[in-house]
């Protein structure tokens, strides 16, 4: 039996690079299981959360969002599982309830720190990405690059946008995104999300297909 979800230890707070800072304390089992979400375009490309991505993130603390929430009432149907903390993304503009949301956060577990971006840098840095989407093409190392560059001093950075899972140690830093959960636009890859584990000291992830098509 998982142990209820913990509630935020403190409020948020700007960090030393000025980040919005949230500190989370670790549960009594001494692991905190964060539920890592990204990319639901609803109801822009799905119209509804799966029953595939609640039955996975059963029994996580906590929910991160890496943004392109879209509709506001995802947070609200996650908040269901466990506290959310959530960025803004690039489709999020469209929503006014999304506004508020920064471009990019930090969660810190003990001696661990987690950035949390959507990754596309602001409107100018998507501007900037498309035209070389568009005269150069998709380069995922790109994605990559923008996202380590939000952040310095963590053990982790959380990402989405890509469209793409990934779980790799880049330069002691692991670059995680937890793929989308309405990717049809990258129809060879099917609906994901994550989950990282933590003891306060050191940060693993997992990549979980949710075994869903986006139709």
């Amino acid at each position: 039996m998982s142990e209820r979800p913990v509630r935020f230890e403190k409020p948020d707070r700007s960090g030393a690079a000025g980040y919005p800072t949230t500190q989370l304390p670790l549960p009594g089992s001494g692991s905190l299981r964060i539920g890592v979400v990204a990319d639901t375009h609803i109801p822009d490309r799905l119209s509804a959360l799966p029953p595939q991505l609640f039955t996975a993130l059963d029994g996580v603390n906590i929910i991160l969002h890496a943004g392109d929430i879209c509709h506001p009432r995802v947070l609200a149907e996650l908040e269901r599982l466990a506290p959310v903390i959530a960025v803004q993304g690039n489709r999020d503009i469209w929503y006014h309830a999304n506004w508020n949301l920064p471009l990019d956060r930090v969660v810190e577990i003990g001696t661990v720190r987690i950035g949390l971006t959507h990754g596309h840098n602001g409107l100018w840095g998507y501007v900037r990405e498309k035209l070389f989407y568009y005269t150069i093409g998709f380069r995922l190392e790109k994605f990559i690059a923008a996202a380590r560059d939000r952040f310095s001093d963590v053990q982790a950075i959380v990402f989405g946008h890509s469209h793409h899972a990934f779980n790799e140690v880049q330069g002691r830093v692991l670059m995680f995104n937890p793929g989308a959960v309405g990717p049809d636009y990258r129809a060879k890859f099917g609906a994901s999300i994550g989950i990282l584990t933590t003891d306060g000291h050191g940060v693993r992830g997992e990549i979980v297909p949710l075994d869903f098509r986006a139709r």
